[in-house]
C-alpha cells in the first residue's frame, strides 16, 4: 500500500506531490497521505470519531492543494493504521499517547518538508487532540482551527439532551420521548446510551444547511469499500478505548491563553456538538488573533459535506495569518 509519487500539474508551473505511506510513529507504522504544491502552507488534519478516518472522504478537499499541503493520518486506532497493527499492536489508548503520536506527526512533516510550522485543523475529537497540541507545543504551529470543537464533554452531553428533549416534544416524536426517557439525562452509565442519544440527535436535528451525516463527494479514488469492516473496526475499538478518559474532557480547564491564531468554524445546527458551548469557549480565549465562524443551518459534518465554502473562510481568514 506505500507509494510516493510526484507529479507535475497541468499548468506545468510546479511540482504537485502525492506521498501515501507508513511512517514510524510512536513505535508502530501509521498511515500519512499528504498531496500538494511544495510552496504551499502544510495544513493537518486531524480526524474525529474517535478513529474516524478522513483518507476515503480527502478527495472531497482536492480543491484545497490549491492553497495548502494537506495531510490526512490515520491516528494510532483508526484506519489503515489499525488495519496494519490491529488492536494488539496499537495498544493503549489515551489522549497522552495521541498527543505524542501527533507530535511524532509533526516532527516527520516538518523535517520531511522543510518548514517550522504547520496549521493545524481539527474536527471534534480532533478538537481535543488539536488543542492539547497546540497547548503543548505552540512553537509548531502557524495557527489552529476547530470545527465541530468537543469543549466540555459533561456539559455538552447535558446541552445535548435537553435539546433532544425540546425536539422530540415539539415535533410530537413519541418514539423519540420514549428512548430519550429510557436512557435518562446524563451522565450515562454506558457507551450505549449515549449510542441512543447520538442516533436521535441525526433524526431530530434542525437546519438545512447541510446533511447530519458525511455525505463528501467524490470519494478518494484509491479508496476500497473492502477496506470498510476493518475501518469500522478500528472506530469501536477507539470509541471504547478512550470513552472513559473523554468523559473527563474540558478544555476551558488546559488554559484560554493561546499564542498563535485561534479560529473556530462551526455549524448553527450541529447535532453533536453544540454552538452555545462553543461561543462560551470562545468568548473567554485570548489569542493574538480569533475568529469565530458560523455555518448558518449545518451540522457536525459540514466540513466534508461543504468544503468550498470551508476553503473560502480559511483562504479569506486563516491564510492571511500565516
Amino acid at each position: 500500500m506505500e507509494k510516493i509519487t510526484a507529479r507535475v500539474r497541468a499548468t506545468g508551473q510546479a511540482a504537485y506531490y502525492i506521498v501515501q505511506m507508513y511512517v514510524s510513529i510512536g513505535g508502530i507504522e501509521q498511515w500519512i497521505q499528504m498531496r500538494g504544491a511544495p510552496d504551499t502552507p502544510v495544513l493537518l488534519y486531524l480526524h474525529g470519531g474517535p478513529g474516524g478516518t478522513s483518507v476515503p472522504v480527502s478527495e472531497a478537499w482536492k480543491p484545497w492543494e490549491e492553497y495548502f499541503t494537506v495531510v490526512h493520518w490515520d491516528q494510532r486506532g483508526a484506519g489503515r493504521t489499525f488495519a496494519r497493527n490491529g488492536a494488539a499492536g496499537c495498544g493503549r489508548l489515551t489522549i497522552d499517547r495521541m498527543v505524542e503520536d501527533a507530535l511524532g506527526v509533526v516532527d516527520y512533516l516538518t523535517a520531511t518538508l522543510g518548514r517550522t510550522k504547520v496549521v493545524l485543523i481539527g474536527h471534534s475529537w480532533g478538537g481535543v487532540l488539536g488543542v492539547n497540541l497546540i497547548r503543548r507545543r505552540p512553537e509548531l504551529f502557524s495557527a489552529y482551527v476547530g470545527t465541530g470543537q468537543l469543549v466540555n464533554k459533561r456539559r455538552n452531553e447535558e446541552l445535548n439532551y435537553q435539546r433532544q428533549m425540546r425536539q422530540a416534544e415539539s415535533s410530537g416524536n413519541a418514539q423519540a420521548l420514549a428512548a430519550l426517557r429510557a436512557i435518562g439525562p446524563p451522565p450515562f452509565p454506558d457507551r450505549e446510551a449515549l449510542k441512543v442519544l447520538r442516533e436521535w440527535a441525526d433524526v431530530l436535528a434542525d437546519g438545512d444547511g447541510d446533511s447530519v451525516q458525511p455525505r463528501p463527494t467524490p470519494l478518494a479514488p484509491d479508496y476500497n469499500v473492502a477496506e470498510y469492516p476493518t475501518l469500522m473496526k478500528g472506530v469501536e475499538f477507539s470509541r471504547r478505548e478512550l470513552y472513559d478518559e473523554l468523559e473527563t474532557v474540558d478544555l476551558p480547564a488546559l488554559g484560554l491563553r493561546f499564542d498563535i491564531p485561534f479560529f473556530l468554524f462551526h455549524g448553527t445546527c450541529d447535532q453533536a456538538t453544540p454552538i452555545e458551548l462553543v461561543e462560551e469557549y470562545f468568548a473567554a480565549i485570548e489569542a493574538p488573533h480569533k475568529e469565530l465562524v458560523r455555518f448558518e443551518g449545518c451540522h457536525h459534518f459540514f466540513v466534508m459535506n461543504r468544503p468550498q465554502e470551508f476553503l473560502r473562510e480559511l483562504v479569506v481568514r486563516v491564510l492571511p495569518c500565516l
